[in-house]
Parts: structure tokens; C-alpha cells; sequence
């Protein structure tokens, strides 16, 4: 090993030192950069090679190869994603690769066993986990996390093949005696009769159907919307809270497709004047999939809008929501109180039920009696009592709630808050000892003592059971393998109250767009947060009827920032751009 100068010798007193003393040596990194980086790590923890890239202070080839070296472990670079075997790494579930940053690429050529690239090789809890899922020997190697993140979207995510056998599908049933002509015809659409219920199990139709969610799933749409148009049939999915188009059905082929997808969800397909709701079960990429089905009528035939509910692609973890570690430690002191009420609020597609089955995931105990109330049902959690309501039979949320009031609940979770019935019984559950998490739709934190005391609840009530409020968003991730630095305009930082000086003396970063993110700049989504903890300032400013900019000022001047800062803050990291924080983000709340 390269020999330590003496003049960083009296930094290997700190844990990770010699790797860090190793790169100074190299003159990778100055002494003081590394010094940076030691407080940074004592502050928030970590690896000391994670915080150097955090801080950028150097690029993740440079960390991955010094590193291999350093400890003397295999390196191995996965630009070349044709070196990995898919069918090995989808031995795997998505959800633990992208946990611990790691993919199985194939097997060893002498003694057998799987090679896993793993940006932490020291990661033992992350070996003991590979192995016991694989039931065999690994050997790890080392990449960086960019390449393996880029192999994990590539591997898991890819839909070209299904988008090329949809084309090819499409194409020849086009052969298949549609003209021109048929396009043509504006008539109203026909009810469903004996035909189109036999045609949606016709193979094309149930190859097009099947195909269809198949590549919904590998690109991590939420929602896929089928529409009946005057002339053609429009298909969309909702990715990262943006619908782009996925490939239509000939027109011909819209009464057989719709009725099929109702067949499998167990709906009527003989009714089409009426809205109706179903459910249906899907294996993909090797995962039992929840599809909740919505039909509505309109004048060119059926919409159909499948949400898919994949819950390994959903993380539950609460130290993996984005919270800063101070808004992190009180949320995690708020949930350990006895009682009270926490309000996640946001508009749909928020991120809303995510961060309370973090929250929950986070208390589950077997100490403790925990039950929601949910409407629906999206996931399944393990060792916790989930209610779904059922309004045709007269089991909403008031009757929910009051039985389970009458079960010993220590935590009760709402769906949604949505009538003063529902938000009088969330009252007194919390003033009789219980915590009780819900969520609310309102545009900000703030703005939700506003709207709860015009449903009629009593402001000394808030007051005194109200532990927190806090808003939500999700902006979408800047692509890790199309990034690049850019420029953004002072007048688009200034949106964000952030100071010009800042921004320049930061670098930034854009998406240039790549097929690995359809071309968007943007991967997945991150959430960004408002906190007002309902303390007792806060407490005396319900009771006395402040306005939500006097409760907002009060909330900014004890250090809890709003949606835009939060954002922008996301942004000043790398993680998203400016101007995503402000197509989601209010600007009138800054």
C-alpha cells in the first residue's frame, strides 16, 4: 500500500481515516477537503467514501477504482451492461438491490459461485441478506453506484422488448381487414355485446392486455389510462406524476381490450352507462402485483384507468422518506408520544400514503394494538389490523372508527379525513390516549388548522391534540446516468429565495435526457417537506385565532422551512432542478 506521509498522520485517530489518508496520498483529494468530509461524516454518519461524493468532493470512478484497490477487492465496470445475465440478476428482488446498492451479474468462472457488484463490499448484513435470498455463496466485487444503479434500471426497468412485441402485435392485427374507412366512422359506440365479450379472450387481444401492464410495470407507472377518442383509442402511463404515451390498440380492437381488462378485475362488462371499480392480480418481473380498475362512461366508449400498486417498488422505510436528521429525529419523537394527532397533507399522488406506512412500519411492535382504517386498501402491511371501507353496506369511516375504539387501539391510522363526523371521532380517540395518524388535502400545513376549524372543530380542541401538520410533495429525480452540471437563471432562483451568490457557488445539475429515462432528464421522485410542529407557541396561536401568515411566520422562525425551501435545498444537492421544484412547489407560500 502507498506509504502515508506524515503530514496526515495525525487524522487516522478518526474512523475511515486511512482510506481518506490513502486518497490525499494520491492527491485525489487535499487534507483539507478530507477534513471537510470528517466533520461532515461526524455530523451525519455514514461511509467516509459516501460523504466525499455527497460533498463532491470526488467523482464516483475515482472513489470505486482507489477503493478496489485499497481493499483489495475484484473491480468491475458495468458500463458494459451486456456483461451482466439478466436472468441471474433478476434472481434478485428489486427492492433488495436497490437497497444496498448491488447486483448479481453472473457466476464465478472457477468455484461456482454468484458475483454480486456491490458499491459497499463491507456491507456484511447486506452479503448475509443476498445469500440467505439466493441460497448459495456469493463473491463480491466492487462498482460504482452509479453504474450499478444504471445496470439495476436497465435490468429491472428496460421495456423495449415488451414495447417492440406490442408494435409487432399492433401491426399485424392492422393486416387484418381494417381499411382506412373504419377509422372513419363517428357513430355512437355500440353496447357491449356477445362478440366483444368473445373477442377479449382472442389471443392478440389477451397478449395486448398482458403486454401492456408487463412494460407499465418495468417503467414504474403508477397508472395506465386507456380513451376511447373519435377515430383511435389513446393509451397512456403515468410516470414519475407525468403521463407520457405507451403504444394504442387498433380502434377495432377497443370494445375487446376494455371488456378483457373488466373480465379480469370481476367487473359487469355488459354495463357501460355506469362508473364501476374492480381489482385484479398481475405477476411481473417476478412480483405479485395489486391493479385497482376504474371505468367511467364518456361519448367515444369506456375510460379505464388501471392504478397499479406495486408495494416492492414502495419504500416503507422511515429513515429513507429524504428527511433532513433534524426533521428526522422530531418526527421520530413525535410518533414515540402516547397520543395526539399527525396530519400528512397533500394533494392526490402526493406521497401522502407512503410516509405514514413509513410511520407505521416504524412503530410496528408487538407491543402494541395498531389498526387502520383505509379507503382502499393500497398495501398490505404485515402485523398491522387494515379496515377497508365498505360505504354500499354502511361501513364508512365514522362506523369503522368507533368500532375500533371499542378493540384497545394503541395507534389508529385514517385514510383520509373527510367529514366532521370522521375528524370529531379522530378528537376525542386522541384525548382518550391514542395516537391517531390521517391525512388531509390542503395546500399547505398551516392552512390545515383553517380548514379543520371550518368543519367545526373547536380551536382549543386542535390546540390541545394536534402534534403535527406536515405538507407534502413529490418532485421528480434528476436521471443518474443522463445528469450533467448546468446554469439556472438568478430570476429562477430568486423564485425560490435563494440567493443568486449561493447558487453560483454551487454546482448544478440537469438531466440531458437518455433512454434509460425516456428522454425526460428526470428517474423516479423524492419527496419535499413542510413541518409545523404543533408545540406550545403554536398551541397558544390556535387558541387565539392567528391567521395562517401569522402561524407561518411563527413555524419559519423557528427553523421550519416550506415547500420551497425544502426543494430548493433538494435542488443546491443535485437531486432535482429548480425549475421542478417550482411546477410543483407553490410559489405563493414562500
Amino acid at each position: 500500500m502507498t506509504q502515508i506521509p506524515e503530514t496526515v498522520s495525525a487524522l487516522e485517530t478518526t474512523s475511515g481515516t486511512y482510506f481518506g489518508s490513502l486518497l490525499v496520498a494520491r492527491g485525489l483529494i487535499t487534507k483539507e477537503d478530507l477534513q471537510k468530509a470528517l466533520d461532515e461524516q461526524r455530523d451525519s454518519g455514514g461511509r467516509l467514501g459516501e460523504v466525499l461524493l455527497r460533498l463532491q468532493l470526488i467523482d464516483d470512478s475515482t472513489l470505486t477504482n482507489t477503493l478496489a484497490e485499497y481493499l483489495s477487492i475484484e473491480h468491475m465496470n458495468l458500463e458494459d451492461v451486456s456483461r451482466i445475465d439478466a436472468q441471474v440478476a433478476r434472481l434478485l428482488p428489486e427492492t433488495i438491490a436497490k437497497r444496498f446498492c448491488l447486483i448479481p451479474i453472473g457466476h464465478e468462472e472457477e468455484g461456482g459461485r454468484l458475483m454480486v457488484a456491490m458499491a459497499d463490499p463491507l456491507d456484511v448484513f447486506a452479503v448475509d441478506t443476498v445469500m440467505l435470498k439466493l441460497q448459495r455463496p456469493i463473491k463480491p466485487v466492487i462498482s460504482s453506484r452509479r453504474e450499478i444503479y444504471r445496470a439495476i434500471e436497465l435490468i429491472y426497468h428496460s421495456s423495449d422488448a415488451e414495447e417492440r412485441q406490442l408494435r409487432d402485435l399492433i401491426a399485424l392485427e392492422s393486416d387484418h381487414g381494417e381499411t382506412p374507412e373504419d377509422n372513419l366512422l363517428l357513430e355512437e359506440p355500440s353496447e357491449m355485446d356477445a362478440a366483444d365479450a368473445e373477442a377479449a379472450n382472442d389471443a392478440p387481444v389477451i397478449r395486448f392486455v398482458g403486454l401492456l401492464l408487463k412494460q407499465a410495470v418495468k417503467n414504474r407507472a403508477s397508472d395506465v389510462h386507456i380513451e376511447p377518442q373519435a377515430n383511435t383509442t389513446s393509451v397512456r402511463m403515468r410516470v414519475d406524476g407525468l403521463l407520457r404515451g405507451m403504444v394504442p390498440p387498433p380502434k377495432r380492437m377497443q370494445a375487446a381490450v376494455i371488456a378483457r381488462i373488466k373480465i379480469l378485475a370481476k367487473m359487469n362488462i355488459a354495463e357501460r352507462r355506469l362508473p364501476q371499480d374492480g381489482r385484479l392480480r398481475i405477476k411481473a418481473s417476478g412480483r405479485d402485483i395489486d391493479v385497482r380498475v376504474s371505468t367511467i362512461p364518456t361519448i367515444y366508449g369506456e375510460k379505464v384507468v388501471m392504478r397499479i400498486l406495486d408495494s416492492s417498488a414502495v419504500n416503507y422505510d422511515l429513515n429513507r422518506l429524504g428527511l433532513q436528521p433534524k426533521i428526522l429525529a422530531e418526527f421520530v419523537d413525535v410518533l414515540a408520544q402516547p397520543h395526539g394527532i399527525v396530519v400528512v397533507t397533500g394533494p392526490t399522488g402526493s406521497g401522502k400514503s407512503t410516509t405514514l406506512y413509513a410511520a407505521l412500519n416504524h412503530l410496528k411492535d408487538p407491543t402494541l394494538n395498531i389498526t387502520t382504517v383505509e379507503d382502499p386498501v393500497e398495501y398490505r402491511l404485515a402485523g398491522i389490523n387494515q379496515i377497508q371501507v365498505k360505504p354500499e353496506i354502511g361501513l364508512d369511516f365514522a362506523r369503522c372508527l368507533r368500532a375500533i375504539l371499542r378493540q384497545d387501539p394503541d395507534v389508529v391510522l385514517i385514510g383520509e379525513i373527510r367529514d366532521k363526523e370522521t375528524v370529531d371521532i379522530a378528537v376525542k380517540a386522541s384525548l382518550t390516549g391514542h395516537l391517531v395518524l390521517s391525512t388531509f388535502h390542503t395546500n399547505d400545513a398551516p392552512s390545515t388548522i383553517s380548514r379543520l376549524t371550518q368543519m367545526g372543530v373547536e380551536r382549543y380542541l386542535l390546540a390541545s391534540t394536534l402534534n403535527l401538520i406536515m405538507a407534502q410533495r413529490l418532485v421528480r429525480r434528476i436521471c443518474e446516468h443522463c445528469k450533467e452540471p448546468t446554469q439556472t437563471s438568478e430570476e429562477v432562483w430568486a423564485r425560490l429565495g435563494v440567493d443568486a451568490e449561493q447558487a453560483r457557488q454551487t454546482v448544478l445539475y440537469k438531466g440531458q435526457g437518455c433512454p434509460l429515462c425516456g428522454q425526460t432528464g428526470y428517474a423516479g421522485r423524492l419527496p419535499i417537506f413542510e413541518f409545523l410542529m404543533v408545540d406550545e407557541d403554536i398551541s397558544d396561536r390556535i387558541v387565539s385565532n392567528q391567521t395562517e401568515a401569522q402561524i407561518r411566520a411563527a413555524a419559519r422562525a423557528k427553523g421550519y422551512g416550506g415547500l420551497l425551501e425544502s426543494g430548493a435545498r433538494m435542488a443546491l444537492l443535485g437531486e432535482t432542478t429548480a425549475e421542478e421544484v417550482i411546477r410543483v412547489a407553490s410559489t405563493m407560500e414562500a
